[in-house]
């Protein structure tokens, strides 16, 4: 969608919104995949309630793009604009055991930045891609441990309430892959209460995780993470193995050789090639082992 009101351009730079004309998700998903639209960077947390005032009175439906790197946009002219955060700098303040840090920090850096200042627990998160925002959205995790066990208060744009909020911790519900967050929630900035740990323990614990992820993880390729949920008590990957299903492929989009539960773009993949060949392995793993796979990858559909 693009924003051709003149008016309306004139209000965004007047609140500081960076607009970018047709911009191209496929370079901003890690899956490489995705469709144009108009994007709007955001640098102030405090004019978004304004901001999205604005885009409603004018009838621009929009929504929010965090690191990219769980997602799988459609393709062509997209139906709606995306808004996302530039992070300031900088966009992580210590305070004893308390990280104060900004939904658009990225990740990878966040942990490492902590890890550099003794504070630990976020080890298996090294790997993760994407920004602070998505980690918390979805409540990432990896080897044992999950975003959600260290948040103390999350600060947010509620759609529904038409403002920003504070919730605690213990507002929040978080499960595996979930949270209570509603799908029109924005997250801004978050605050996680980490553990003390030697420099050198946390290093040694950052490596063992990364030595896992070259290991099995299809690394330097286009994916977004695990496609599906793994069911209570199993494995979607497992299953996927033993059905001998690393490999198959719909046009560019294929299920990895390293990793089953990775789908990768090996080249110039739509998402009606991914979407096919999503729906493709979840009716082979239901007919074989009557499991219906739930989605981890977020689906935009135009």
């Amino acid at each position: 969608m693009r924003i051709s009101d003149p008016q309306l351009r004139g209000h965004l730079a007047e609140r500081g919104v960076d607009l970018r004309p047709g911009a191209k998700l496929s370079e901003w998903t890690s899956l490489g995949i995705g469709g144009t639209t108009d994007m709007l960077r955001i640098t102030k947390h405090a004019s978004i309630p304004d901001l999205l005032g604005l885009l409603e009175a004018s009838r621009v439906p929009h929504r929010f793009l965090g690191g990219g790197s769980n997602l799988l946009v459609d393709d062509g002219e997209l139906p709606w604009v995306v808004l996302q955060l530039v992070p300031p700098e900088p966009d992580v303040v210590l305070e004893g055991n308390l990280a104060h840090i900004d939904a658009a920090a990225d990740l990878g850096r966040t942990v490492t930045f902590c890890a550099k200042h003794d504070l630990g627990g976020m080890e298996g998160l090294i790997g993760v891609p994407g920004t602070v925002g998505g980690a918390l959205r979805m409540n990432a995790g990896a080897y044992g441990m999950q975003i959600g066990t260290y948040v103390r208060e999350v600060q947010l744009y509620r759609a529904a309430a038409r403002k920003i909020e504070t919730l605690r911790g213990h507002q929040i519900s978080f499960e595996y892959r979930h949270t209570s967050f509603a799908a029109d929630d924005m997250m801004l900035a978050v605050i996680l209460e980490l553990p003390s740990k030697p420099y050198n323990e946390i290093l040694n614990g950052i490596r063992i995780c990364n030595e896992k992820r070259r290991s099995s993880q299809p690394l330097g390729q286009k994916s977004a993470g695990c496609i599906f949920k793994n069911p209570p008590g199993a494995s979607a990957g497992r299953m996927m193995d033993e059905l001998g299903l690393k490999g198959l492929s719909i046009g560019d989009a294929r299920v990895s050789e390293r990793h089953a539960n990775f789908f990768v773009n090996a080249g110039h993949a739509s998402a009606k090639d991914m979407l096919a060949l999503i729906g493709d392995v979840r009716e082979r793993v239901r007919k074989a082992y009557g499991v219906a796979l739930e989605n981890e990858v977020v689906v935009w559909n135009a």
